[in-house]
């Protein structure tokens, strides 16, 4: 079967033709000029001189040429031609040829008599309409509702629920639009309103796209499909023709679901005084509010909206009767994880050996898409070793690249390995050491991605949302540690503790403003967090006094110090520790389980009492969910 072809042919779109009218119009002009042009056979003499010539009787053959207003003839055996510019100049020669009796030919040229006038008017009048037709059409497909405007694609998706994993709450709360799409009278029968709209929240690569397709496959509708960025335009009043359009094809299919991505763009809360390119903004989000209250509750139309950033959204889209509900399609947990490394292990030949539910617990944090690219990239690196199917090897490379990047072919000179190798074994040997650090499942010197050195792989045995003072205050320690041991060995420290010292200071002032954990500065949040939280945000709005801010430093720095010195402190105490793990790097460049477990048998370990400021505070948070059962990477 032929495929179909994806887009409109180019010949015919009225533009193609009126861009190839224009230089076809401009050859004609040519050509036309060129045929007008004067005769000149032979060579120009002066009127002056012709006249004297036809006074002497020495001009013979006379042609008369009536629109160039010239006369060809021959002197003296030579072709000559004169130009007789005006009409007395002309009765002048024709009565000294009657005197003379001498035969005059006359050319009325009828052809130029004709083409001249299209010359000098009607061809450059249509070469200037052509330009302006031309103008107006590029201008109304830029500025017009069809641009960008998606097709409606078949029903009956192919995705449904049963590929939809990891997000089962999500999944729940949509259900019953499928329902409402299916048998819509049940809704009407008893009473109840079907949701008009539901904005689906979250980070980046958590299927909410996904989720909208299986919605409609689930349905059998038509699925619309538009993006916030095709309504936002330059021109006035193109967003809001955008709109009208695509909501009036939507009405014309219903029963049917539109899914507007990236629906900040479009519907970004409205500014008080608005710029040009503001104005239009905010007239498109006008129509698209009017449009979504046109809908009649029972007309089959389900507006589902996409975004990473609600906390941007216009209040006026948030209300009841627009997106009535609101759904969190949230990273997954180890249970969701592996529901989807099933899902993408489908096609894919797979070693015996490769437990998916091992892999599931070591990517905790990961998305939908990640894990999606983690399967990929252990197929495509089973493929390029020649290897019959996926082994657990390929699979944990494909997490290392997916998380940290591919590896780089940095050379380190002996010096430089050597200090990487103290840095990862002493975030290790911290690890070790404090009760409530994580487990380290693998340490590596060798670079990937951005990081200028190695790195120390930990992941929770569990998943946690809460996490205690004790618990912040070591995760501190583990990132000072890797600069410590650099200090102890070599007695100062390299620029490798670069991210190490940002995720510690960031996590020290979260802390601090907004955990409430210091006991100088209370229980009290300081600042406001600006930013979308699924985007990783941690811009903070300054609300406090120069005074206050100045305090707030210096908590922060106190809690630094203190793990770092608790760090210092683990590493005295665990020397000879930490040089067997740095020997035994430099030696293999990566260390896994069982050699880890064999060398953490043997480190001084604090009890649980000793680790922080010594005072128990167990207070818990959840302002630390991207830390709490997560990989953590020290670099």
């Amino acid at each position: 079967m032929a495929k179909r072809s994806r887009g409109r042919a180019v010949w015919r779109s009225p533009i193609f033709w009126f861009a190839l009218a224009i230089p076809t119009i401009l050859v004609l002009y040519a050509g036309l000029l060129y045929s007008i042009l004067p005769e000149s056979k032979g060579e120009q003499l002066s009127y002056t001189s012709f006249i004297r010539r036809l006074e002497r009787r020495d001009v013979a053959s006379p042609l008369l040429l009536n629109e160039d207003r010239r006369v060809l003839f021959k002197s003296g055996g030579k072709d000559y031609w004169s130009s007789l510019p005006t009409d007395p100049a002309r009765e002048r020669f024709l009565n000294a040829a009657v005197d003379q009796d001498l035969r005059v030919q006359v050319d009325q040229q009828s052809f130029k008599r004709i083409i001249l006038p299209a010359t000098q008017y009607l061809i450059p009048s249509l070469f200037i309409g052509c330009i302006l037709v031309l103008t107006f059409l590029l201008t109304r497909s830029d500025r017009g509702g069809n641009k960008g405007i998606p097709r409606r694609k078949s029903t009956g998706e192919s995705v449904t629920f049963a590929d939809v994993a990891g997000n089962d709450e999500a999944v729940a709360e949509v259900r019953e639009v499928r329902d409402y799409l299916l048998h819509p009278e049940r809704l009407a029968e008893i009473g109840a309103q079907p949701p008009r709209g539901i904005l689906l929240v979250g980070p980046p690569g958590t299927g909410k796209t996904l989720l909208a397709r299986a919605i409609a496959g689930e349905a059998g509708v038509p699925f619309f499909t538009a993006s916030g960025t095709q309504f936002v335009e330059m021109y006035q009043g193109v967003g809001a023709a955008r709109v009208r359009e695509l909501f009036g094809e939507v009405r014309q299919n219903a029963p049917a679901i539109l899914f507007l991505d990236e629906l900040d763009a479009a519907g970004r809360t409205r500014a008080s005084e608005a710029t040009t390119g503001q104005e239009e903004r905010d007239q498109t989000l006008n129509q698209l509010l009017v449009e979504m209250d046109g809908f009649d509750r029972f007309a089959g139309v389900v507006i589902i909206g996409a975004t990473n950033r609600p906390d941007v959204l216009d209040p006026a889209l948030l209300r009841r009767g627009r997106f009535d509900r609101q759904v969190v399609v949230d990273a997954p947990d180890r249970v969701g994880r592996l529901a989807i490394l099933k899902i993408h292990a489908r096609g894919k030949r797979l070693d015996p050996s490769v437990e998916l539910e091992r892999l599931a617990g070591q990517t905790a944090g990961l998305t939908g898409a990640d894990l999606a690219s983690v399967m990929n990239e252990a197929a495509l690196l089973s493929a390029r070793r020649g290897k019959p199917a996926i082994t657990p090897a390929e699979v944990e490379e494909a997490v290392d690249r997916v998380i940290a990047g591919n590896e780089r072919a940095q050379v380190l000179s002996p010096a430089e390995k050597r200090a990487v190798a103290y840095h990862e074994s002493g975030h290790a040997v911290v690890a070790w050491a404090l009760p409530h650090a994580d487990p380290v499942t693998k340490i590596s010197i060798v670079s990937r991605g951005q990081a200028l050195g190695g790195r120390t792989w930990m992941t929770a045995e569990e998943e946690r949302v809460l996490l205690t003072k004790s618990e912040l205050e070591s995760v501190i320690a583990v990132a000072m540690a890797g600069m410590a041991a650099e200090e102890l060995v070599f007695g100062e420290s390299t620029n490798g503790a670069r991210d190490d010292l940002r995720e510690a200071t960031a996590m020290a002032r979260e802390m601090v403003c907004e955990l409430g954990m210091s006991e100088s500065l209370g229980r009290l949040a300081w600042g406001q967090q600006v930013g979308s939280q699924f985007l990783g945000g941690d811009a903070r709005k300054v609300d406090y006094s120069d005074a206050m801010a100045a305090e707030i430093d210096r908590e922060v720095k106190r809690i630094a110090d203190e793990a770092y010195s608790m760090a210092a402190r683990v590493l005295q105490a665990n020397r000879p520790t930490l040089d067997r793990v740095a020997a035994y790097l430099m030696e293999k460049e990566t260390v896994r389980d069982p050699e880890l477990s064999q060398m953490a048998a043997d480190v001084v370990r604090l009890d649980s009492g000793s680790s922080g400021d010594g005072q128990g505070d167990t207070r818990v948070t959840e302002g630390m969910a991207a830390v709490a059962g997560s990989v953590q990477q020290i670099g």
